[in-house]
């Protein structure tokens, strides 16, 4: 999802077709947007790649990889709060562990951030589950 896709879900208002009593949710989901797009896609270098905050704070050896893997955990964390059924879980948490198992090789992780993108892999998954319900 490219920050394009993001800023078009907002304004067309994927929030609003949810069910009455589901405000709380959408707010969950509209900061599970922004940090997604925050990790993953935040800037766009030139010939079209984007870049986020997973891959610039990943360049810092270990402890770098260790945060951006916590907080890809959050997404899923609140993933199991909004409801979604384990086998979705478990995918989601085998993305955050590729992202992070192979983001810890140094030069290679890194690249293989700017590819990947499993924060707004995770984001879809939450979404098509949102939307079928």
């Amino acid at each position: 999802m490219t920050y394009a896709d993001f800023a078009a879900r907002r304004r067309t208002g994927f929030a609003g077709r949810m069910p009455d009593g589901y405000a709380d949710q959408a707010r969950t989901l509209e900061r599970l947007r922004w940090l997604a797009v925050l990790l993953d896609t935040a800037v766009r270098l030139p010939g079209g790649i984007r870049i986020g905050a997973d891959a610039v704070i990943g360049l810092a050896p270990g402890v770098g990889d260790a945060i951006t893997t916590a907080m890809a955990a959050y997404i899923v964390y609140e993933a199991h709060r909004l409801g979604l059924p384990k086998h979705k879980l478990l995918r989601m948490a085998a993305n955050v562990a590729i992202d992070g198992l192979v983001g810890a090789v140094p030069v290679f992780g890194d690249l293989f951030d700017v590819a990947f993108k499993a924060n707004i892999r995770n984001l879809k998954i939450i979404e098509d589950h949102l939307e079928r319900r």
